[in-house]
């Protein structure tokens, strides 16, 4: 029945949600963000961080505080901007999580969606399919906890801004995804 496999879908996509590495496991500074997003939110905004690219789970949590480090002491921001962050290894990195206000994507998107970046550069190579199989498990993982409305709106960075993420390759991908509009 429809109910049945609602239900296993929903179930599906809660355990994708334990993929999730916490903060502490990366060993993110503290957060002195306060800023709270209205959930659930109608956006998602997709990037790419242009640096270096990580392929184990040691190498990617170097690399999540790498960003936040250049995000809090060089930008002088409350956190890493983004609210999680993919690696190659296939994991998911918290940022700010489900429930901050993130610093991705300008004033007017920050406070209406959540900023999921690639950590690499996809402009001439795309991401390998496990990071790409997280990024979809955590979208599933936020319509599950009623942190994105089930009818979210998915867009790539340069749709919102003036930029060339989330990479020329990173972007074909995503406008193939069934919630991507321009």
């Amino acid at each position: 029945t429809i109910l049945a496999w609602t239900l296993l879908v929903l179930l599906g996509a809660a355990s994708s949600c334990g993929s999730i590495v916490p903060r502490s496991d990366w060993n993110a500074l503290a957060s002195e963000c306060t800023e709270r997003l209205s959930l659930p939110v109608r956006y998602v905004v997709i990037s790419h961080t242009a640096g270096s690219t990580c392929s184990s789970p040691d190498s990617c949590e170097q690399q999540a505080r790498n960003v936040q480090y250049y995000h809090m002491r060089t930008q002088g921001w409350c956190d890493v901007g983004y609210n999680f962050l993919i690696g190659e290894d296939g994991h998911v990195y918290e940022g700010r999580g489900w429930n901050t206000k993130g610093a991705h994507s300008g004033g007017n998107w920050n406070s209406r969606s959540i900023g999921i970046s690639f950590m690499g550069n996809y402009m001439e190579r795309v991401p390998p399919k496990r990071a790409l199989r997280a990024a979809q498990n955590l979208l599933a993982c936020g319509v599950a906890r009623g942190a994105l409305k089930s009818n979210y709106q998915l867009k790539g960075h340069r749709d919102v801004q003036q930029t060339l993420s989330p990479g020329d390759q990173l972007y074909q991908i995503i406008q193939s995804w069934p919630h991507y509009r321009q």
